[in-house]
């Protein structure tokens, strides 16, 4: 697995995904509406949400995922305490395959942190 630079894999990313909200303006719409509904806050807050859905991106591999996931996160305050517990999780759900790209998410909570002061 390569070494990924998280900022600028979600920024490509999410110029990808523009053109596709351009060329696939229904589906885009429809996955958009999806995703407002599913992260809404409600019995479960957004950062529980947020962590639930990082776990899943580790889980199923995908370093994108791992990328919105994250910095969504530290927007909404999580700590890293909370985040490697998830990791943790996903491991324990998802094995060998998930350690790896558990040490990727790592990767991306250092790349989208604030420095230190």
């Amino acid at each position: 697995m390569a070494e990924s630079h998280y900022p600028e894999l979600t920024q490509r990313i999410g110029k990808q995904i523009g053109a596709l909200r351009k060329s696939q303006a229904a589906t885009m719409q429809g996955f958009g509406a999806l995703s407002s509904a599913a992260m809404a806050a409600g019995a479960i807050d957004a950062r529980t949400k947020e962590l639930i859905a990082l776990g899943i991106g580790v889980s199923q591999r995908c370093a994108g995922c791992i990328g919105f996931h994250t910095k969504a996160l530290i927007k909404l305050g999580a700590t890293r305490a909370e985040f490697e517990e998830v990791l943790a999780v996903a491991v324990y759900m998802g094995g060998g395959p998930s350690l790896m790209y558990a040490a990727e998410a790592l990767q991306a909570w250092d790349q989208f942190s604030p420095p230190a002061a």
